[in-house]
């Protein structure tokens, strides 16, 4: 029986990554707008500070003083550091909007074993409002691209870039078959 529990692992795990990759996916902005490498220079939109450290701190919050590449950065790390499966998920409630509202979810989510192996690489960032953005971002597990140029979105929040919390409840309603997570009220 070993034998046959390990075989079942071998194919479960890329159909859950593709899963995720599907529910990533769906989850998307429905925008269709281009997106750069970095703000308009005239946008209005809060700058940030300079980019935190992954893993540990506080997120990188905005500030006025700074300009719009430095938002593109504070906004690339934050989603990055959500999604990396080193970060404590104390920090990703951090990370993501309304997060007090998802900790249980966050939770679930990131002990879930596809959760562990999956992170998000930002290829795009553009800032459509002072308070809004638009992420494009390649999603790897296991080492592999699973998704490319995925659209989120990225909103300010108490001063900080954080992942959108329809981004986070698209990935539940998509994966939750696969992840076995309940879906939180404030997502239905």
């Amino acid at each position: 029986m070993p034998f046959r529990r390990t075989g079942r692992r071998v194919f479960l795990a890329p159909a859950l990554c593709l899963a995720l990759a599907a529910a990533i996916t769906a989850c998307s902005s429905s925008s269709s707008s281009s997106s750069s490498s970095s703000a308009p220079a005239s946008s209005s939109a809060p700058a940030t500070t300079a980019p935190a450290a992954t893993g540990t701190g506080t997120p990188t919050a905005a500030s006025s003083s700074s300009g719009p590449a430095a938002t593109v950065a504070a906004i690339k790390t934050n989603w990055e550091e959500f999604f990396s499966s080193s970060t404590p998920n104390s920090k990703r409630v951090q990370l993501l909007q309304n997060g007090g509202t998802f900790a249980n979810a966050v939770k679930e989510f990131s002990s879930s074993p596809l959760a562990s192996a999956v992170s998000a690489k930002v290829t795009s960032v553009t800032v459509t409002s002072p308070t809004q953005a638009t992420v494009k971002y390649d999603l790897t597990a296991g080492g592999q691209t699973v998704a490319s140029n995925t659209t989120g979105v990225a909103v300010l929040q108490d001063g900080v870039w954080k992942v959108g919390d329809a981004s986070f409840c698209g990935l539940l309603k998509q994966g939750s078959a696969f992840l076995n997570i309940p879906l939180p009220a404030a997502c239905k």
